[in-house]
């Protein structure tokens, strides 16, 4: 198939506009690092410029699981829910303690859903043998404060995980506004980013551009 124009290319990030599922097959890349559509039809209640925003493909795990099986049992990232069923990939989960000020969940229960899932998919990570929940990884709340994506994750929290990852290209199908090539950048690393939403193409081009990490 032929391959599509990138959107940007510039210091070995690449980005691409469409639809992962049509863009991936053509591209090469080691290790997958992604925030895919979850599954539950999310819309997001909090007041500001994502209330009522949806994720595209979020009615299912049907786009991450096609992705997926396109990636194989090759090295992989993937953030989840406990929600739905985890992927076949997976090898084992980390949990992302997301602090006392992040989750609200099931409000008849006296304990916040302030957590998520990281599911880690095939071998060849390296790094010291930390403990499987990842602490100290702050999300930022608000779009006054920097927030710029609904399902945003913090740079510092993707640096963590892309620092054990093998070497080699990082891609990130389901990209969002580039967290994970603005954490692959600051390593060093080269990476890929595909994304379904103009609007988010243009926001991870202007955090590249900054050189610094910003919140998501």
């Amino acid at each position: 198939m032929a391959l599509v124009k990138p959107y940007y290319s510039e210091d070995g990030i690449t980005i691409y506009h469409g639809d992962c599922r049509e863009i991936m097959p053509g591209l090469t890349a080691d290790v997958l690092v992604t925030d895919p559509p979850y599954g539950l039809s999310h819309e997001s209640g909090r007041d500001g410029p994502f209330q009522h925003s949806q994720t595209a493909g979020d009615h299912s795990v049907e786009v991450r699981d096609s992705i997926l099986s396109l990636w194989v049992s090759r090295p992989a990232i993937v953030f989840g829910t406990w929600k739905v069923p985890p992927p076949a990939q997976a090898k084992t989960a980390l949990v992302w303690d997301k602090g006392p000020a992040s989750g609200m969940g099931d409000l008849s229960l006296p304990w916040k859903l302030s957590w998520e899932l990281i599911y880690v998919c095939g071998g060849g990570f390296t790094g010291h043998r930390d403990e499987g929940v990842l602490r100290g990884h702050t999300v930022v709340t608000w779009a006054s404060l920097g927030r710029c994506h609904p399902n945003e994750k913090p740079s510092s929290l993707l640096v963590a995980l892309i620092a054990k990852c093998p070497p080699g290209t990082i891609l990130d199908p389901f990209m969002g506004s580039g967290t994970t090539l603005v954490a692959a950048k600051n390593l060093g690393r080269r990476a890929i980013g595909i994304e379904i939403e103009e609007r988010y193409c243009e926001i991870a081009v202007k955090r590249l551009a900054q050189g610094v990490l910003w919140p998501r």
